[in-house]
C-alpha cells in the first residue's frame, strides 16, 4: 500500500480513504474504512469512463 498524495482524495462517501492499493487502465484502488471500523477495497474509476453512459450500465 502507497500513502495518498496530496491531490488524492481522502473520504469517499463513508469510507475514509488510508492509503492507494494499486492503479491501472480503469482507475486507482484505495484501502478504505467505514465510522464503524470495517476495512474495503475503493474502486474510483477514471472520470472519461464515469461519464460515458454505456460504461455506467455495465
Amino acid at each position: 500500500m502507497r500513502p495518498l498524495d496530496t491531490d488524492e482524495p481522502t473520504v469517499v462517501g463513508p469510507y475514509r480513504l488510508l492509503g492507494r492499493l494499486g492503479s491501472g487502465g480503469m482507475g486507482r484502488v484505495y484501502l478504505g474504512r467505514s465510522a464503524g471500523g470495517r476495512t474495503v477495497a475503493v474502486k474510483i474509476v477514471h472520470p472519461h469512463f464515469a461519464l460515458d453512459e454505456e460504461f455506467r450500465a455495465r
